[in-house]
């Protein structure tokens, strides 16, 4: 039986520990400030990013991973005998998957299989681990996928953030586009629905959002059961962070909860104070021994 090997990409921003454990590769998204660029989780990290955002007067941009690193990893993985699974950023928010289909063309006698996460953050490091975790325990690289194609169709992501101005400057309003030129002080609550950003609603306080994040993830799970996982996503604001997890492990008792920091390269277009919420639910998984 062949191994697997899981291959993401760094907004999913998975800890070194992590990577190890499950032999998974991340390949880095670009941030460009000014006349540097940064490879994310190499040349700069989340930690020291975002005191540099705040204070900047300029914004950086960002750029998807390259085909080249791309293909070394493949030709790497494919070399050491592994059949290679491949999950990133959703499409409809970096061309990272477009470079994974062009790498991918330079090795037709290897076993590679990508899927679209539709996601980010912590909602895709949720789904690469259970990947890895099913394919440490002996699953195919098609066992592999279509547990991950389950995945994101039960996958539900919820963030609030304190303004549009950087999704709006970054290009990646989506429908959240509605909520612009309104009333100043009501705090966005978006969704990413089908790997796109969309406007839910809008609630007067940062403290009701985060409530109302709460009240959210209650909808999403529903009757559904298994409770798998709930991700928390958070930027430069442990102190919310921390409520949002104590109060999912008190109120919905996951089978999983995971607590990640948003990627600079994410962070650049939702900007500071952004928190959310990633529920997998319902997910029948007998893979993973």
């Amino acid at each position: 039986m062949s191994k697997v090997a899981i291959v993401t990409d760094s907004t999913a921003n998975i800890p070194p520990e992590l990577l190890s454990q499950y032999n998974i590769t991340t390949v880095p998204l670009f941030l460009i400030w000014g006349d540097k660029t940064y490879k994310e989780g190499i040349d700069i990290q989340a930690s020291e990013f975002y005191d540099k955002l705040v204070q900047s007067d300029t914004l950086p941009t960002t750029s998807q991973a390259t085909i080249a690193s791309l293909e070394k990893v493949f030709k790497d993985l494919s070399e050491q005998g592994y059949d290679i699974l491949t999950t990133v950023i959703s499409s409809k928010l970096s061309g990272t998957l477009d470079s994974a289909i062009q790498a991918k063309k330079a090795f037709p006698n290897a076993n590679i299989e990508l899927v679209d996460s539709l996601s980010t953050s912590v909602p895709l490091a949720m789904l690469v681990l259970i990947a890895a975790k099913a394919a440490k325990s002996g699953a195919s690289l098609a066992e592999c996928k279509s547990l991950v194609e389950k995945a994101v169709k039960k996958m539900h992501v919820f963030f609030a953030v304190d303004t549009l101005e950087y999704l709006h400057k970054g290009g990646r309003i989506g429908g959240a586009a509605r909520f612009l030129g309104t009333a100043l002080g009501l705090k966005p609550i978006l969704e990413l629905s089908n790997g796109a950003i969309e406007a839910r609603e809008r609630v007067r306080t940062s403290k009701k959002a985060h409530a109302r994040l709460l009240e959210l993830i209650g909808e999403a799970i529903g009757d559904q059961k298994p409770l798998n996982s709930i991700g928390i996503i958070a930027t430069n604001k442990p102190d919310v962070a921390n409520f949002l997890l104590n109060e999912c492990k008190t109120r919905f008792r996951p089978q999983e909860i995971m607590l990640g920091t948003l990627s600079p390269v994410i962070g650049t277009h939702t900007g500071p104070g952004t928190v959310g919420v990633a529920i997998l639910a319902g997910l029948e998984n007998d893979l993973i021994k």
